[in-house]
């Protein structure tokens, strides 16, 4: 990583051109003329990276190039050597692809989210799922590698007003998020004002575009039958693109008979996430054929592998 950052930068020193009508001393070594003549000694500090490219070394050293894209800016970059240790991740119908991988508690370091990223790659993830502040590092670690940045909105009590719910999904995608988990308006949807849940989904669909995927946490540990079936039928009128059982937060996560309710609910139009609780292979499996499409969970590479975990919450 020191010799990366000693070679410094050519993104803010401009390109010399060579040939008839170059400056003084821009031909390549061995030109006849005027090219000769040594080149001007540049100033202390000439040749050290911004410290906008002195970032980017520090994550290409610490991740890897992603892609031949990347290896080639990091090259042009000054870097004389680009280790890739994060590849691509094909498209895949494997247990893997379900799994958002999730690293969702307040204290979180950016040395968990780093391993998160690397195990995200390396297992081929469908995403890694993160609180707002980590999507620009995950944006940057995960870029060409196909595993999708995921955060979350208005988390983990769906108690913002819809606009700022609809700012900062905003925010988000603006910073790298492909994908948000928007937690619905729970005391809204138990109080029966359905204008305003509908309000507030629509609200952040549309804030992010068409692109961005958009998923409704109902926190079905909070609600009665009832409640569950409108909160999905709202968030499909809404044109939100899946619907999520659990946050994690709320002392319970996802179940078999909530998600094939939900699925039964919003028919094959539309995903839906179980999330919450799942810690084992026999869970994941269990959640599919109940009608899941995504899962989310803290525990992605001991399912994938097949391990039991006794990672607690999410």
């Amino acid at each position: 990583m020191e010799e990366l950052a000693r070679r410094g930068t050519a993104e803010t020193e401009p390109r010399v051109a060579s040939g008839p009508g170059a400056p003084v001393g821009a031909n390549p070594p061995g030109a006849s003329g005027a090219a000769d003549a040594p080149a001007p000694v540049p100033p202390p500090g000439a040749h050290e990276p911004d410290p906008e490219t002195r970032e980017r070394l520090r994550l290409f050293s610490v991740s890897g190039a992603r892609g031949p894209e990347e290896t080639r800016a990091l090259a042009e970059a000054g870097a004389s050597r680009v280790v890739a240790t994060m590849g691509y991740c094909p498209a895949s119908d494997g247990l893997a692809s379900l799994i958002d991988h999730t690293l969702l508690k307040p204290d979180a370091t950016r040395e968990e989210i780093e391993r998160l990223c690397r195990e995200a790659a390396q297992f081929c993830f469908a995403s890694v799922c993160v609180n707002p502040n980590w999507v620009p590092v995950c944006r940057d670690l995960l870029r060409g590698t196909g595993v999708k940045v995921c955060t979350v909105i208005g988390f983990p009590f769906g108690a913002h007003l819809p606009d700022v719910k609809a700012y900062e999904a905003h925010r988000a995608v603006e910073q790298g998020a492909e994908e948000v988990d928007m937690v619905i308006n729970i005391g809204a949807l138990k109080s029966k004002d359905y204008a305003l849940v509908e309000q507030d989904i629509h609200g952040v669909v549309q804030a992010v575009g068409r692109d961005t995927v958009v998923k409704v946490i109902l926190e079905t540990a909070l609600l009665t039958r009832d409640e569950k079936v409108m909160g999905c039928s709202l968030a499909k009128a809404a044109r939100a693109d899946y619907v999520k059982t659990s946050t994690g937060f709320a002392g319970g996560g996802a179940t078999v008979e909530d998600v094939r309710l939900m699925r039964e609910t919003v028919g094959p139009e539309i995903g839906v996430k179980a999330s919450g609780g799942i810690r084992t292979t026999e869970d994941v499996k269990a959640m599919v054929a109940a009608g899941a499409t995504r899962i989310g969970a803290s525990a992605g590479v001991k399912i994938v592998r097949g391990e039991a975990s006794s990672t607690q919450g999410y």
